[in-house]
């Protein structure tokens, strides 16, 4: 029995992650909902079996270890290197988050998909708009973006992804997923909500790779970080995951809107 239980502790330390932690995809998922068209919002939910977009906004995570997603492990983030650009770094031969949403959007304007192959994308896309804008998914291939950082954060042992994927998001406001949409898309105006929406996945994934350049710099290893690094860069997670939210709204606008 003990001998199973530091098999599973082992296996749990060793285990990829991915991107922001529950809350981060609940909020990226919830303000989607709050910004699509009304007869948008209502095929998307049909289309995703009568749930909504929160409800999935965390399925790819636990899908990507079963045998039949396995094929997706590799498409929540994209590495990149110091001295590289997304365009310049070697690519992932099994696909990374930029090709994988480009390639999910695709398939979803072709109208060939069946119901549940549409669904399924659906599911995909949802996490994997979050995903793009976690800082750390654009971080360095040489430490599994951030993943092999450790830091002190609160004087605990941390890895600088996981710090990043949910402790920040966590410790920065002790909202509700419904709560951080209030708070964070109250107040942004139509014209502003279409100037943040701008662009593709490439032009989201340059935005978090700068931000990962800064953040290695700002958390070096063995790093102390507690109240001061959480009052700098909470306005940043607010950015990002409104950024994230909007955009996702903006492609399934565009794919199922009139």
């Amino acid at each position: 029995m003990k001998k199973s239980v530091i098999i599973v502790i082992a296996l749990l330390l060793h285990l990829p992650s991915f991107g922001w932690g529950q809350k981060g995809h609940d909020v990226v998922a919830y303000i989607a909902e709050c910004n699509l068209q009304p007869e948008v919002y209502q095929k998307v939910v049909d289309r995703l079996g009568g749930h909504s977009l929160v409800y999935y906004a965390n399925w790819l995570d636990n899908a990507s270890y079963s045998d039949r997603y396995r094929y997706t492990k590799t498409w929540h983030y994209a590495n990149v290197d110091d001295g590289y650009t997304y365009d310049t770094m070697p690519k992932n031969e099994k696909g990374d988050v930029v090709t994988a949403i480009n390639g999910i959007v695709a398939e979803l304007k072709s109208g060939k998909l069946s119901a549940e192959q549409e669904g399924i994308r659906l599911r995909m896309l949802i996490h994997l708009v979050g995903d793009i804008h976690c800082p750390m998914h654009a971080g360095r291939l040489s430490d599994r973006g951030g993943n092999g950082v450790i830091v002190k954060f609160f004087g605990k042992d941390t890895k600088l992804h996981s710090l990043w994927d949910t402790a920040l998001v966590e410790s920065a406001h002790k909202w509700s997923y419904t709560e951080w949409e209030q708070q964070i898309n109250r107040y942004c105006t139509p014209k502003r909500k279409a100037e943040i929406a701008k662009g593709e996945p490439k032009d989201w994934l340059k935005e978090s790779y700068a931000l990962a350049t800064e953040i290695y710099k700002a958390t070096p290893e063995k790093g102390k970080v507690s109240y001061d690094y959480i009052a700098y860069y909470a306005p940043v997670i607010e950015q990002r995951l409104l950024a994230g939210g909007l955009r996702l709204a903006m492609i399934l606008n565009e794919i199922y809107g009139k």
